[in-house]
């Protein structure tokens, strides 16, 4: 299994294709080049985390064989940023993991990611430099929402509301810089949203990508419990880590890097224009690339208390501080 020495060293790539590019290896590196052949980029297999592979191209054999000899993924998104597949390699074979996977049904692991995710969420508000008197209240809130979360004992859907209700005061009062209507996650209404979806599904494939590193059934969950074609696992494990996305999105708003101007519009949705992918891979990307040792330590030490079965209080805890310049918002 891979160690946080070989992590720290591994890149992840985000490749953007346009027409006439193609994709190549040589000598064990994976090589991009435009329409006139010339090389546009050039990295290692030996560093390669993940690739990103950003619009239409054609696949060869060779991609697939380093994928396998060198372990990294292949993630396929559209040019609207939409992952349609994931190619490559994954850890097989570690049934003891899964078994101790399909026999947890408890709610202590689930209580104590949503505790761990109302931490981080009354962390970003508190970091607001002028708090109005509706983020203090908001503050509050998150405190009772934890508190009722500590003292629960019911079943996992009151759970989930409690976790729900926290949500919609925290979201209310993060993007409280702009007009803005709440989070409706995967409908596209306004910019806001459509940049959250792009953030998350980011940081969500490079989540399942470490959990795969340890041979976890990534559709078996412990707060998202089994849903068809669900990556449950991964939906449990990004809750307490969203913030650092949020936090971006509302700086990036307040720096004039995040604009309704950059989506259009179609049947009431938004999208990213083509021409502005970069630009927003590259700031919702940067708090991903800050905070990778963190994130997979997080993720490490998930797998190892869950091998030793380890009470919920003892998971680790993805904390979100001293990360961020409150100036900004």
């Amino acid at each position: 299994m891979m160690t946080i020495n070989e992590f720290e060293k591994k890149q992840i790539l985000f490749i953007f294709l346009e027409q006439g590019e193609r994709i190549s290896f040589s000598n064990d590196n994976i090589v991009v080049k435009d329409a006139q052949g010339k090389i546009r980029h050039q990295s290692t297999c030996y560093r390669i985390f993940a690739v990103f592979l950003i619009g239409n191209f054609t696949m060869t054999s060779g991609i697939l064989q380093r994928s396998h000899k060198f372990g990294f993924p292949i993630i396929l998104m559209t040019h609207g940023m939409r992952p349609y597949e994931v190619i490559g390699d994954k850890m097989e074979g570690n049934v003891m993991l899964r078994k101790k996977q399909y026999l947890y049904s408890g709610l202590g692991i689930a209580s104590h990611l949503i505790l761990n995710k109302l931490k981080n969420q009354r962390w970003a508000l508190n970091q607001q430099r002028n708090k109005t008197d509706a983020t203090k209240a908001a503050i509050s809130e998150i405190d009772q929402y934890t508190e009722a979360v500590k003292n629960y004992n019911g079943d996992l859907q009151g759970l989930i509301g409690i976790e729900g209700s926290a949500a919609k005061v925290y979201f209310k009062n993060h993007f409280n810089n702009i007009k803005w209507d709440g989070r409706k996650p995967r409908v596209k209404n306004d910019f806001v949203n459509c940049t959250l979806d792009i953030g998350y599904t980011l940081l969500f494939s490079i989540l399942e990508s470490m959990l795969n590193i340890y041979g976890f059934d990534i559709y078996q969950g412990v707060l998202h419990r089994q849903f068809y074609m669900r990556k449950s696992l991964v939906c449990d494990v990004i809750e307490p880590v969203r913030p650092i996305i949020d936090m971006q999105i509302r700086k990036s708003i307040n720096l004039g890097q995040c604009r309704a101007e950059d989506f259009q519009q179609e049947n009431g949705r938004y999208f990213l224009m083509r021409e502005k992918n970069r630009d927003y891979i590259d700031f919702l990307i940067a708090p991903i690339l800050e905070r990778k040792r963190d994130i997979f330590l997080y993720i490490q030490g998930y797998y190892r208390k869950f091998m030793k079965s380890s009470a919920p209080n003892k998971f680790p805890v993805f904390s979100m501080e001293a990360i961020h310049d409150p100036d900004q918002l």
